[in-house]
């Protein structure tokens, strides 16, 4: 398989319904909610690309856009952006849905990195396929 393929099939995309137990006092989605899901979307999109043990090692650059109001769908996207030696990086998309509506909005967005670990809990090289 190609280094492109591999990142393409790493692709993953979860979808969610916002309600009322995900939501702070002004009825919109918890940041640390948001983090939680956008953090679970980049680890599945980290070790579907490595098949390794995979460890989050930071977040960056998560810019909240707009608030997620309770009651919409919100759609996250995990891919790839950057491979290293023992590490790489997914960016991580949520974008917002009126249930009854077409409109589609770009909410959230932030960058996650990822490192290959053994079963000592070591860092170990990524397995990339040529």
């Amino acid at each position: 398989m190609s280094f492109e393929k591999q990142i393409e099939q790493s692709r993953t995309v979860i979808t969610k319904a916002v309600f009322p137990n995900t939501t702070n006092h002004y009825d919109t989605l918890y940041g640390g909610q948001a983090l939680d899901w956008m953090d679970e979307v980049a680890f599945i999109t980290a070790t579907r690309f490595s098949r390794q043990r995979m460890v989050t090692v930071s977040s960056d650059q998560v810019s909240f856009k707009k608030p997620i109001p309770s009651g919409t769908i919100i759609e996250l996207v995990g891919k790839v952006t950057h491979v290293g030696t023992s590490s790489l990086k997914v960016s991580v998309e949520m974008h917002m849905e009126n249930m009854y509506d077409t409109d589609r909005t770009l909410a959230v967005k932030g960058a996650f990195s990822f490192v290959a670990i053994d079963e000592n809990k070591k860092p170990e090289k990524l397995k990339i396929n040529p």
